[in-house]
């Protein structure tokens, strides 16, 4: 690895810093054109290479300078009525996902990280969708279950796709809105209780500079692609990138490969 980012990332070999590299590029692809999915792209694969701890803390630094102007521009467009609701039992939910993280050893949570994306994710593409509308009870625990997965991996946005995505009616537009600005609220709420259990380092925000860019280039690159995609091709490619990450994080994998 060349001197100038080692000094952001001591310790990493370049090996490890080329799957941040992929995680970070793919993620950010998948974010932006879905509106969700970073996390269930990053994770997994930053997972193996740092641990789900470290990792935590670096995809909150990562996200945070896209999260809070994204958020801005499709507050108007969200539906706050069904937000709120999510917001509020997210937030309780938060700290019992963060002591699973700190509690459970590192395979372990390697394991459930990589099983919940990959259930999820056979969940949507199976074409099941909830076709009611959202009701406060179910708004809460979606939300709750939303908060927990948030606090354990950064994953919160999995309730809310498979919840969002057949609630309204399959409106792309509306889901991609009401999430984003979720996220840029939630990760506010979030980066709080991070920094309070001591998840979010001088280490992190160093190891997450180089990324930026990185993760940029594919925001763009995926809100373009939203633009001029079909509604086919907007879900079967999101869905591929990620389910793919969450196999290859496997733990199984590391005898194997030795990993």
């Amino acid at each position: 690895m060349p001197v100038a980012l080692s000094s952001f990332m001591p310790g990493l070999a370049a090996s490890g810093f080329a799957v941040l590299l992929a995680a970070t590029l793919l993620g950010g692809l998948v974010r932006g054109f879905t509106g969700f999915g970073f996390a269930m792209v990053f994770m997994p694969l930053a997972s193996v290479v740092l641990g789900p701890v470290a990792a935590l803390g670096l995809i909150w630094f990562i996200d945070l300078p896209f999260a809070l102007p994204i958020a801005a521009r499709s507050a108007k467009r969200a539906e706050w009525g069904e937000i709120l609701p999510l917001l509020l039992t997210a937030t309780l939910a938060l700290p019992a996902g963060i002591w699973l993280l700190t509690w459970l050893d590192r395979e372990t949570m390697r394991w459930i990280l990589a099983v919940l994306v990959l259930l999820a994710v056979m969940l949507m593409a199976s074409g099941w969708r909830y076709h009611g509308q959202p009701t406060v009870s179910l708004s809460l625990g979606v939300g709750a279950l939303s908060g927990l997965f948030n606090g354990m991996a950064s994953i919160g946005g999995m309730p809310l796709a498979v919840f969002w995505l057949g609630a309204q009616r399959n409106d792309r537009h509306k889901t991609r809105a009401n999430m984003q600005a979720f996220f840029g609220v939630s990760t506010l709420i979030s980066g709080t209780i991070l920094w309070w259990k001591g998840i979010l380092t001088t280490g992190s925000l160093l190891m997450a500079v180089p990324l930026f860019a990185v993760y940029g280039i594919g925001l763009w690159a995926g809100t373009h692609g939203f633009r001029l995609a079909s509604e086919e091709t907007f879900r079967r490619g999101a869905y591929a990138v990620i389910f793919l990450s969450a196999l290859i994080s496997l733990p199984l994998w590391d005898v194997v490969i030795g990993r």
